[in-house]
């Protein structure tokens, strides 16, 4: 059985859409209530970087004294590009995008090696609050249903 040709000024299909069924015949699962608490926690930690880059940028434009101007421009635009990804990183995790979850985890990862010199250098409240909520969501990536659900590729054009 063939397939008619698809062109460009072809309206789109319906059946053809995210929610679509997948090749194997199967609806794809419900979203997990796991998946959309670690795509908030991934959107929070990224909306504290945009907030630290803010008050970062702020005190250089004040003219807080720095080794290097340049090295300051440059901390504060990667300070932007993480917390950018990470957005992205939220959004398309809660869409239920395989790459994702290696993502959130490597964030994750990145956290803890932040939190526990901090909870252990004599912060502990901000220690715990990067700690909580990165172990939380480590534990819940790992979760049967969110692999399941987090198990979308993209979405290209089938070879037959």
């Amino acid at each position: 059985m063939s397939r008619p040709p698809v062109y460009p000024t072809d309206p789109p299909n319906p059946s053809e859409g995210p929610d679509a069924e997948q090749p194997t015949g199967g609806t794809r699962p419900a979203r997990p209530a796991a998946v959309f608490v670690v795509a908030l926690i991934v959107a929070a930690e990224a909306t504290a970087l945009l907030a630290a880059a803010a008050w970062y940028g702020y005190q250089l434009a004040a003219g807080s004294p720095v080794l290097s101007f340049w090295g300051a421009v440059f901390t504060l635009a990667l300070l932007l590009a993480f917390s950018a990804w990470l957005y992205s990183v939220a959004v398309f995790l809660y869409r239920g995008y395989r790459w994702t979850r290696a993502a959130a985890l490597v964030a994750q990862l990145l956290v803890l090696t932040i939190g526990f010199p901090t909870l252990t250098g004599g912060l502990p409240l901000a220690g715990m609050v990067m700690l909580i909520p990165a172990a939380t969501a480590i534990v819940l990536l790992f979760l049967n249903n969110v692999i399941s659900f987090a198990s979308r590729t993209g979405s290209a054009t089938p070879a037959l």
